[in-house]
């Protein structure tokens, strides 16, 4: 009884122990990846500033210099994309921040993550939209339950055959499925690229072009650590060679299995923090595009 005892405090002390190292890592970044050799300025090198040799940089936005951006060396096709990001805090209505993947083919493929910049004080929106060859106005928005402005969030695709999994801390916001059935185009053949930037939308991104850009309070500066790209069924620095590696399989399984959808969780997101969703929109689409009906 004793022994037994003294075994159970030893794997709780285990857990403990894990779990803080963990929490630690969490905090301080552990193996961390040089972004310099992940990641290629794409807009405005001047306001591009990587920091604590290339672990984490910031896009800043300036009212005289603009905006700035970045995108990965590599191509994906299927696979997990993390980014850690801490957004632009204090007023930052009428920025926005995108992190998004994206093809570069007419009828393109995208995933996007759009954070609309909020007067002090307000919610944070998150829009997600995704097009399929070249088909878009899939727009969602949640507001965000957590100060994104604080510390660091975890912003995630997982893509798969299967679906696409959008999650924010590994909490699913929003699942698009393999449709094809129904004759709704999939994003399984068009290799694609990580980008970022932050602009000036205040046209459009807070309370519909309502609440302006206050160049007073800029800069504007969003910061980003911690990416990470695995299980893609390709991995190359253009798309032709991307395609080519997914060629070469000659059809066996591609990109990693789908990650399991925890529908309690995406549905608690969208009880308590949707405000828009494309599906619902009846002025927009009086008839549902056919994937609705599927959307969980």
């Amino acid at each position: 009884m004793v022994e037994h005892s003294f075994t159970e405090c030893r794997i709780a002390f285990c857990v403990v122990l894990i779990a803080s190292m963990l929490n630690s890592c969490i905090v301080e970044n552990c193996g961390a990846v040089d972004l310099r050799q992940e990641l290629v300025v794409t807009w405005a090198p001047t306001n591009v500033r990587f920091e604590g040799g290339g672990e984490a940089l910031q896009l800043v936005l300036e009212n005289t210099t603009g905006g700035a951006g970045f995108a990965s060396k590599n191509y994906y096709l299927l696979g997990n994309i993390d980014m850690q990001i801490k957004l632009v805090p204090g007023d930052s209505a009428g920025t926005v921040t995108a992190y998004y993947m994206s093809s570069e083919t007419s009828n393109h493929d995208e995933l996007d993550f759009e954070f609309l910049g909020n007067s002090s004080g307000e919610p944070y929106v998150l829009q997600t939209n995704v097009f399929s060859n070249g088909i878009g106005e899939r727009e969602q928005r949640i507001f965000l339950w957590f100060d994104p402005t604080v510390d660091f969030h975890t912003y995630s695709i997982r893509w798969s055959e299967e679906h696409i999994l959008f999650l924010v801390d590994g909490t699913p916001i929003r699942v698009f499925s393999n449709n094809k059935d129904v004759g709704v185009p999939y994003l399984d053949s068009q290799p694609m690229r990580v980008f970022s930037s932050i602009w000036n939308g205040d046209s459009w991104a807070t309370r519909g072009g309502l609440v302006k850009i206050d160049w007073d309070h800029a800069p504007f500066i969003a910061s980003y650590r911690g990416f990470e790209a695995s299980g893609s069924a390709c991995v190359a620095t253009s798309s032709a060679a991307c395609a080519a590696q997914v060629t070469a399989m000659d059809g066996t399984h591609r990109g990693p299995a789908s990650l399991p959808l925890d529908s309690a969780k995406l549905d608690w997101v969208k009880r308590n923090f949707m405000v828009y969703d494309y599906c619902t929109d009846q002025k927009r689409n009086p008839v549902p595009p056919p994937e609705c009906s599927r959307e969980l």
